[in-house]
């Protein structure tokens, strides 16, 4: 028999199997996670906020120095200083009418001056007309007044999903009050004309700022269409 016939007749020896208790490479533990979604049959939005749930766990002192920003939008879906000039003078407008109809109708039916001091009955009725407008509309009207409504703008918070009494109140109670009490401080909406986000003094307190929604709109609309493609 030849050496070829010998070889030929060897059985072929069996591979050695993996040993199980061997480490595993690390990104087998990955998979396990991914799989561990697949046997729960957790959808793909589920996933994602686990995956943003989890954030903390793994790096709390990131979370602790820098806060998530809920609305972080391109400087370009900010409303400019004269659109928000034009709806804040229909809210004048719309104010002014309120206050003639009420406490200017009783001043007129009682035949009553009106006066020029600032802290005068009238003045303050007006005063609190004019807040309770810009105070109520934003938190009720979801960062719309009347204004607003008409040319699509909205105030947004950059930390809240929805603004909170306590925003509203920093921006729309303090911060007017403020900038509508001597016409010099009128000068603090003037940074909404260079600054990055579009915001005033008050806006800066508040950490707020009007976006245009028909851009966040059209931009949702065609993210839309790309993912269904």
């Amino acid at each position: 028999m030849s050496k070829l016939d010998q070889e030929k007749q060897v059985p072929p020896q069996p591979k050695p199997t993996p040993n199980k208790e061997q480490p595993a490479h690390p990104d087998d533990f990955y998979q396990q996670v991914l799989s561990s979604f697949e046997k729960e049959a957790y959808t793909k939005e589920e996933i994602e906020a686990n995956q943003h749930a989890w954030q903390h766990v793994e790096a709390p002192e990131r979370q602790a120095v820098q806060p998530p920003v809920i609305h972080d939008f391109p400087d370009y879906f900010f409303a400019g200083f004269w659109i928000r000039l034009f709806a804040f003078t229909i809210d004048l407008i719309l104010i002014h009418s309120v206050t003639e109809m009420t406490i200017g109708s009783v001043y007129r039916l009682q035949g009553l001056a009106i006066g020029a001091h600032p802290f005068g009955l009238y003045q303050l009725v007006s005063l609190a007309i004019y807040l309770a407008y810009f105070v109520l509309l934003t938190k009720c009207n979801h960062g719309q007044t009347i204004g607003k409504m008409i040319f699509g703008i909205r105030v947004i918070s950059f930390e809240e999903t929805q603004l909170s009494w306590q925003t509203v109140l920093i921006r729309e109670l303090c911060g007017r009050y403020v900038l509508q009490f001597y016409w010099l401080f009128y000068l603090g909406y003037l940074p909404t004309i260079f600054s990055k986000r579009k915001q005033h003094a008050a806006d800066y307190f508040a950490d707020t700022s009007v976006v245009t929604i028909n851009l966040i709109k059209a931009f949702n609309k065609q993210a839309q269409v790309q993912q269904d493609v």
